[in-house]
């Protein structure tokens, strides 16, 4: 289920030959990403490498499209989520029940290869000057997706407000500026009185 609380992000997801497993990297560490563009800026996210260090992932499901039945779960032990040094590495087995095997279809198939995970953030930065924010602490892993558009790509509504209401604000300032600098000018002389 899609919520306006929690941020999706995108992955890649690949069949594996044993049997019914698929694998690929929810997050990656340290890299930038243009999750959403205003006014011909670039605004980014980065994934801290330690973002997950107290991350509750006790009870994180897989489905398609963050929607519909689970498809595997870290519960029973269909799901394995691992921290390594690239990021968080997903292992799915999709051999327990009859969606699951259709989905595991599709992604051998290459019809489905992307994924999505829904996460809330419990500590961030943002630097105006490169319009970048980090992530630093994720506070809770809902679920990891197969996703038919992954939400990288398009962008969430979560990430779209986040960089849009920043866009704006930084908008904002900057006119905010320029009425500054223009009295100022007038005020302190720049305008000879004729």
């Amino acid at each position: 289920m899609i919520s306006k609380d929690r941020y999706y992000k995108g992955f890649e997801v690949r069949a594996l030959d044993e049997g019914f497993k698929v694998e690929g990297y929810a997050a990656v560490f340290d890299q930038e990403e243009v999750m959403y563009e205003f006014g011909g800026i670039e605004y980014k996210e980065v994934i801290d490498r330690n973002a997950f260090t107290k991350t509750d992932m006790g009870n994180v499901v897989m489905n398609f499209n963050h929607g519909g039945k689970p498809v595997a779960r870290t519960k029973n032990g269909t799901l394995a989520l691992e921290v390594d040094n690239v990021g968080i590495k997903v292992i799915a087995d999709l051999s327990g029940t009859e969606e699951a095997r259709k989905l595991y279809e599709e992604i051998k198939g290459n019809y489905i290869d992307k994924m999505s995970f829904a996460f809330t953030v419990s500590n961030e930065e943002y630097n105006q000057k490169t319009h970048t924010r980090r992530i630093l602490d994720i506070k809770r892993l809902y679920d990891v997706a197969a996703v038919d558009i992954p939400a990288y790509e398009s962008t969430s509504i979560q990430a779209r407000s986040f960089f849009k209401v920043e866009a704006e604000r930084e908008l904002v300032e900057a006119r905010t500026e320029i009425e500054l600098e223009k009295a100022k000018y007038f005020y302190f002389g720049g305008n000879d009185g004729n």
